[in-house]
């Protein structure tokens, strides 16, 4: 490992990461590593990790390096690997037009989630497609205290469960995962999302991330979220053939997610890299002894 690591710190609606480039994936980056740099006090702080790999250079995306130069290889904050993060990807993308890899227009990146189309905007917002939602069958219940609700099976590359609730607020502290049943519904831990109506197409919600606890936004739960408003709203746009779009409130700003009659899944919103600078790596290799 050399003595400094380049890095840099971004956000899309303040759901952060530490950007870590290395395009010939010659970078140890263990589970304790991660953890260690996405500590929000002893470390750089973050809900994730974006380790930024040519496809080509990396096992999991060899497959997908003729669609895609480019690898997102996600980790949560606590180190564990996870399938897809909307919000990333919008990050990861600011960072390869900044370093110079891509330019404004349509671009395609790899994860474990499958290859994502995603256009940088002159004015700064950055549209993803997320592929199309799965809906599993069976009722699931995820709980908060002695409150219970019935919530909504979504796969958006990654597990999701949506609760429509009365008020943002019965989510509680959302520092540990909101219990769910059945126990076999999401055998590798599921992401929470609890809503709010704030209008017609427009709702606000809240999640718990599993991996990182709450966060500021979660680009995949704001999917699954508009996807569930839909269905509940009778919206489906393979059915009717019109487009749905919602405007969906996270603690941290905005996203705009829209459903095509083909089952495509659009997100907008904003993406910002705030800093970059050098990780000591004799610092990172005593912080994971």
């Amino acid at each position: 490992m050399s003595t400094r690591i380049a890095f840099l710190k971004g956000h899309g609606t303040e759901n952060d990461f530490v950007i870590v480039p290395d395009p010939e994936n010659v970078i140890d980056l263990s589970p304790a590593a991660v953890a260690a740099l996405c500590d929000r006090r002893a470390g750089i702080g973050g809900d994730g990790l974006l380790h930024v790999v040519r496809s080509a250079a990396h096992p999991e995306a060899r497959d997908m390096a003729a669609e895609a130069e480019w690898f997102m290889d996600y980790r949560n904050g606590d180190g564990s690997v996870s399938e897809m993060c909307g919000n990333g990807v919008r990050v990861f993308a600011r960072y390869l037009q900044r370093a110079g890899h891509v330019a404004a227009g349509d671009i395609t990146v790899a994860t474990r989630g499958g290859v994502k189309t995603v256009h940088l905007a002159k004015d700064g917002d950055v549209t993803v497609g997320m592929g199309k939602a799965l809906l599993p069958e069976g009722d699931v219940t995820v709980s908060v205290g002695e409150r219970s609700w019935p919530a909504r099976n979504v796969n958006m590359g990654n597990p999701h469960a949506v609760a429509f609730v009365d008020d943002l607020a019965h989510a509680g502290d959302l520092y540990s995962p909101p219990p769910f049943s059945p126990a076999g519904a999401y055998p590798e831990g599921v992401n929470v999302e609890f809503v709010v109506d704030r209008g017609p197409g427009h709702v606000a919600m809240r999640v718990h991330e599993r991996g990182a606890g709450e966060t500021r936004s979660c680009g995949t739960g704001a999917c699954a979220v508009a996807v569930a408003a839909a269905r509940r709203d009778g919206a489906d746009p393979a059915v009717t053939g019109t487009r749905a779009t919602y405007t969906v409130d996270v603690p941290g700003g905005t996203l705009v997610i829209t459903e095509w009659p083909d089952g495509r899944i659009e997100m907008t919103g904003p993406a910002v890299i705030v800093a970059e600078g050098e990780i000591d790596a004799e610092w990172l290799e005593n912080a994971i002894r």
